[in-house]
């Protein structure tokens, strides 16, 4: 079953009831609507005067379920997700860890050959011109060396928009992307850890600031 993602923008109080995600006005205590801690794979938060009960925060982590904290800009801002959500957690970051070298280099030059797969297929979807991603992806060499990605990007981003450059703080629709992209990249750093996986721990990414380094080796694949 595909879980919901749920938004809350408007002042509310968040409790549990009953197995449900009860949200209720603060001001009148109308009940606005109930949802099972079951059916959610993520709760963002995108008003200042949102309060959520404890109770509710440790049974939603319990289903590992992602939840999002936005700023004034509307955009996420902090995420918080369970410890661990798998039996053999302690099993399946010693693999993880053990992981070799050549072995991460190997996975790493097919997750760039896979996403300059995906970059052609869109660009084709919207008519656009793709021919020179099928090259590129041809000449990705073990680590990815030669840095067929960086390149690839650039041609992708430029053909993809009129006039656009992508940036991380650039114009529209450079906070549509950032926004999609941190809400994706919360879904796939819940799935991490559901599987029993750390998150920080990548296979190209490894950026000491960044504690999803593996979630976004794996965005590059989708």
């Amino acid at each position: 079953m595909i879980k919901r993602t749920i938004y809350i923008g408007n002042p509310s109080y968040l409790k549990l009831k009953q197995k449900q995600l009860v949200v209720q006005e603060p001001e009148t205590k109308e009940i606005k609507g109930t949802v099972s801690i079951e059916d959610i794979a993520l709760l963002m938060l995108d008003h200042y005067q949102i309060t959520i009960s404890n109770q509710l925060l440790i049974k939603l982590q319990g289903n590992n379920v992602a939840i999002i904290s936005c700023d004034e800009h509307h955009l996420p801002f902090g995420m918080m997700l369970p410890l661990y959500g798998h039996s053999e957690y302690s099993e399946r970051i010693k693999h993880q860890l053990a992981a070799s070298e050549p072995l991460k280099k190997q996975l790493w030059k097919q997750t760039v050959e896979q996403k300059l797969e995906n970059q052609k297929a869109l660009l084709d979807l919207n008519n656009r011109v793709s021919e020179p991603l099928a090259e590129y992806r041809l000449n990705v060499k073990s680590g990815d060396t030669s840095n067929r990605e960086g390149i690839a990007a650039q041609f992708y981003w430029k053909h993809l928009f009129e006039n656009f450059s992508r940036e991380r703080y650039g114009e529209e629709p450079n906070n549509l992307l950032n926004f999609g992209y941190a809400v994706l990249r919360s879904i796939v750093a819940r799935a991490l850890v559901s599987s029993g996986l750390l998150p920080v721990l990548g296979v190209f990414h490894k950026n000491k600031y960044n504690p999803y380094c593996l979630a976004d080796d794996i965005i590059d694949l989708l």
